[in-house]
């Protein structure tokens, strides 16, 4: 097998080829006007044209004039729950990803930055977090918020038939990866991760990679499911930002527990 160490880093456009080919498929949100709450008075409002297209504002930290368009995809990660990503065009290098649950009306928003310069050590992907409300009836339920459920858990995932990844959750800031089978393959790291609560056994999980200029954004669904939907952001070997679609399987290896001292 050939040592890994001495091969060149792969790119993300090497990795990401095909990495959606068990994704779930895409839903139409086609007519529907979805608001969303969060940070206190901040908002953002989407009414979405057709099966591709979202005319949508925002205010708070997230800022859009109405009447801002941009493509968007969705899919129906369980009865009820969502996952929404905007890849932007009306703006470089961001992204907006929400998690949204009809069944208590709560969603989180996850707002993906690509940074104009990449600094040694951090990772040029940022990103931001906020649990929210929608405008279709009365919230219930546990409010969205960062977790530590997944600490100690190793996951096998399965994007293609070429896809084959390894995740360890390692703390609350942290997670270690290593590829079994692709492009990627004998390669792995331990990048930058935040975990957010949607509800019972769905977590938001995100990461910012310090190799590359890539970050990602995962709803697992760790109940029956066991599949998850994502999307990543990032730089491409041209130079030029990058939207792509992600998800698959996930299989179970185990999990640790940490007796006494716990992981930050």
């Amino acid at each position: 097998m050939a040592d890994a160490a001495n091969e060149e880093w792969k790119t993300y456009d090497d990795f990401a080829l095909g990495i959606d080919t068990y994704r779930k498929p895409n839903v139409s949100l086609a007519g529907t006007f979805l608001s969303i709450t969060f940070g206190g008075s901040s908002a953002i409002d989407m009414h979405f044209l057709d099966d591709a297209q979202v005319e949508w504002s925002a205010s708070g930290p997230i800022v859009a004039a109405a009447g801002t368009t941009d493509p968007y995809d969705a899919v129906e990660v369980r009865d009820g729950v969502f996952f929404v990503n905007l890849p932007l065009t009306s703006r470089d290098r961001e992204s907006i990803t929400i998690a949204v649950s009809r069944a208590t009306n709560r969603a989180i928003i996850a707002y993906s930055v690509i940074a104009p310069e990449k600094i040694e050590g951090t990772p040029q992907v940022t990103q931001q977090f906020w649990a929210g409300t929608t405008n279709e009836g009365t919230a219930s339920g546990e409010i969205p918020h960062e977790s530590r459920d997944l600490i100690g858990m190793r996951n096998v995932y399965r994007y293609s038939p070429n896809h084959l990844y390894e995740h360890v959750y390692i703390s609350s800031q942290r997670y270690a990866w290593q590829c079994l089978q692709g492009a990627q393959f004998g390669h792995g790291d331990m990048d930058l991760s935040t975990v957010w609560k949607l509800d019972h056994g769905l977590y938001l999980f995100c990461f910012r990679e310090f190799r590359i200029s890539v970050a990602s954004v995962w709803l697992h669904d760790l109940g029956y499911g066991l599949n998850t939907t994502g999307i990543f952001l990032g730089i491409s070997a041209e130079g030029e930002s990058m939207h792509s679609r992600a998800g698959g399987y996930i299989y179970p290896l185990g999990t640790v527990r940490y007796p006494d001292a716990q992981p930050i």
